[in-house]
C-alpha cells in the first residue's frame, strides 16, 4: 500500500510538472484585454504584458485617456496588416487631425526601447510600428491579417487577437502603393477590458 501510495504520488508531481510546462505562466488579468470597436463589431485582443511590459502599459495608458477613440486605420495592405494608432495627426475630430500626416505622428508620451520576442508574427497578431529605429515605437500598432516571418524579432509584439478577427478582416483597405487608405475605417472606441 505504501509503495502504491508514492507511486501515485510520483505520477501526480510528473502530471503537474507537464502542466506547468503547458500553461503558461500566469493567466491574462481582466486589464489584460483591449476591446476596439468597430464599424463592424468589437475586436478583444489579450495583451502580453509579459513579453512587452513597456508597450503594454502605453498602450493601456493610451486608451485609458481616450487617445485611441476615433483613430484612423491610415495604412491598410491586404494579405498584410492594418495599421493605426497615430494619436497626433490620425485622430478624426480633434484639432490636429491632419490625413495627410496621419502615420507619421505618435502621442505626447515618450518612444519605447524595442522589447522583441519570440513571438511569431501571424494573423491575428498585434505588433507595435516603428521607424527604421527599432528604439521609437510609441502609439502606432498593427494588426495582423496573416502570417509574416520577416517581421519576427524585427517588430515588439504587443498582443493577439482573441475574438472579432472578422471585423478586422473587413477594415477598408489602402488603395496607395503604401496602403494608404482614402476615407479610412477608425477604431470608434477603444477601451482596457473586455466589454
Amino acid at each position: 500500500m505504501k509503495l502504491l501510495r508514492l507511486a501515485l504520488m510520483g505520477a501526480f508531481a510528473g502530471a503537474m510538472a507537464l502542466a506547468s510546462m503547458v500553461l503558461p505562466a500566469q493567466a491574462a488579468g481582466p486589464d489584460d484585454f483591449l476591446t476596439i470597436q468597430l464599424k463592424d463589431g468589437p475586436v478583444v485582443i489579450q495583451l502580453m504584458p509579459e513579453v512587452a511590459p513597456k508597450h503594454v502599459a502605453q498602450i493601456k495608458a493610451l486608451a485609458a485617456k481616450g487617445a485611441y477613440d476615433n483613430v484612423v486605420f491610415h495604412r491598410v495592405i491586404n494579405n498584410f496588416m492594418a495599421q493605426t494608432g497615430d494619436v497626433k495627426f490620425g485622430k478624426e475630430g480633434a484639432p490636429g487631425f491632419n490625413p495627410a500626416r496621419a502615420g507619421t505622428g505618435g502621442s505626447d508620451m515618450p518612444n519605447l526601447p524595442a522589447e522583441f520576442s519570440k513571438v511569431p508574427f501571424e494573423r491575428g497578431i498585434i505588433g507595435m510600428a516603428r521607424s527604421q529605429d527599432p528604439n521609437s515605437a510609441n502609439s502606432q500598432f498593427f494588426i495582423m491579417f496573416t502570417k509574416y516571418p520577416s517581421l519576427d524579432n524585427q517588430y515588439t509584439v504587443v498582443g493577439k487577437v482573441v475574438s472579432g478577427m472578422e471585423f478586422v478582416d473587413k477594415i477598408k483597405r489602402g488603395q496607395g502603393g503604401n496602403g494608404e487608405v482614402s476615407s479610412p475605417d477608425k477604431m470608434i472606441k477603444v477601451t482596457v477590458g473586455k466589454k
